[in-house]
């Protein structure tokens, strides 16, 4: 029997997380405080996926997260506060190691505790496949990162700066750029400095445009693919992320400050130039509506859900491929479910070149799976190598056929 660890300072909560779990056949533990839940990852090899408030008093879910990626690589679900210091600790959560992130009901929308508890049984279900060798890089990320927190907080005691890891708030955190990347160590909700990718080696294609999809793990994979793609290959990348709405601005802002193109959340209406990545609103699907002298232009809508999500990976890969004249890869990155496979197809149609993450690196294979399955992938590629194959997609060695 799976055994799952429900972290949460909220007695209420652990009662009804724990019970829509233990319900679905599921051997629940639980505990109220990040220390709580570091001694019972340690002392209990029976625990395989862990849902984990981030907002608790004393150790709190950000520092818990790094201290188990470190010791004992576990797929972690954070389940976040409906607030911008909730959302601001996710995604330093998953900078730690953790795999998803669901955001608790506050009552102002038309999400409540069902579904949140439906969503909860949903994604451990697909976090406890998750295999070893998509958790090494995330305990390798927390290992360097806890080392290096506990050099900076040495060196700011010494000069009588109080750092404290428990909410977010005075932390500092390190994170790997990937095979040639660096580790650099960064305050609160700050990003990363990673390494300058290297220039395009080779005659790079007029106007590229690049669609990426991914879930469940796939933030990490994202910001490692923004910080190494060459700026001088000009092109205009897509994002569809699945994420809940109150993130995906954040992440943009992040990004951001990691790579050299300009990433921002989706507006309706927005244009899409070279050196942009436009990252889709969550709760909205975003849509291609046309590609003029080199420039997309995007509408966002909140049609109905696409296999449950919205927005939807084959809504954008679709769109782009209708429109866009230009060369157009579509990439496929880790996550559950089959939203991206018929994205993936209609590029592959319209004559784009298609890529799909391996096993061995996806937390949760579903998605490049299933667009594997539909035999329109060109290319399958562990994470590492990601940015090399899209940049091969739109380079040549320097003759063309004119």
């Amino acid at each position: 029997m799976t055994g799952v660890l429900v972290v949460d300072d909220s007695q209420f909560m652990r009662t009804v997380v724990g019970n829509a779990l233990d319900n679905a056949g599921y051997d629940v533990r639980t505990a109220d405080t990040g220390e709580a839940a570091i001694e019972a990852v340690a002392s209990d090899d029976a625990i395989d996926v862990i849902t984990m408030d981030v907002e608790m008093p004393g150790m709190g879910g950000i520092e818990a997260v790094e201290r188990i990626m470190t010791h004992d690589p576990t797929p972690i679900l954070v389940l976040s506060a409906h607030t911008e210091a909730g959302a601001d600790a996710t995604l330093e959560a998953l900078d730690c190691g953790a795999l998803d992130v669901l955001q608790k009901p506050d009552g102002t929308g038309t999400q409540n505790l069902g579904h949140l508890t439906d969503a909860v049984v949903a994604k451990v279900d697909e976090l406890s496949a998750a295999p070893v060798s998509a958790l090494a890089l995330a305990r390798a990320t927390a290992a360097v990162t806890a080392t290096e927190r506990r050099q900076v907080n040495a060196t700011q005691s010494a000069s009588g700066v109080r750092a404290s890891a428990g909410t977010g708030t005075g932390t500092t955190e390190v994170l790997e750029s990937g095979n040639a990347g660096t580790l650099t160590a960064r305050g609160p909700s700050t990003p990363p400095t990673m390494d300058a990718p290297a220039p395009v080696d080779g005659t790079s294609l007029d106007h590229p445009t690049v669609v990426i999809g991914a879930s469940t793990g796939g933030p990490k994979i994202i910001e490692q693919l923004l910080a190494h793609l060459p700026a001088d290959l000009e092109a205009k990348v897509l994002i569809v992320q699945h994420m809940p709405a109150d993130f995906t601005r954040r992440l943009a802002t992040r990004l951001d400050a990691i790579c050299a193109y300009d990433v921002f959340e989706a507006s309706d209406g927005d244009r899409i130039d070279a050196g942009d990545v436009a990252i889709a609103r969550g709760g909205q699907h975003l849509r291609v509506v046309n590609n003029v002298n080199g420039s997309l232009r995007v509408r966002l809508d909140d049609g109905e859900r696409v296999h449950g999500v919205r927005p939807a990976i084959d809504v954008t890969m679709e769109t782009a491929a209708q429109r866009v004249v230009d060369p157009l890869c579509g990439v496929v990155l880790t996550g559950m479910g089959r939203d991206g496979a018929a994205g993936i197809e209609a590029i592959a149609d319209a004559g784009g070149h298609t890529i799909a993450q391996d096993e061995a690196t996806s937390p949760v294979f579903g998605i490049p799976q299933q667009a594997i399955r539909t035999g329109r992938v060109d290319e399958v590629v562990p994470a590492s190598a990601l940015v090399d194959r899209i940049v091969g997609a739109f380079v040549t060695d320097g003759e063309t056929d004119e």
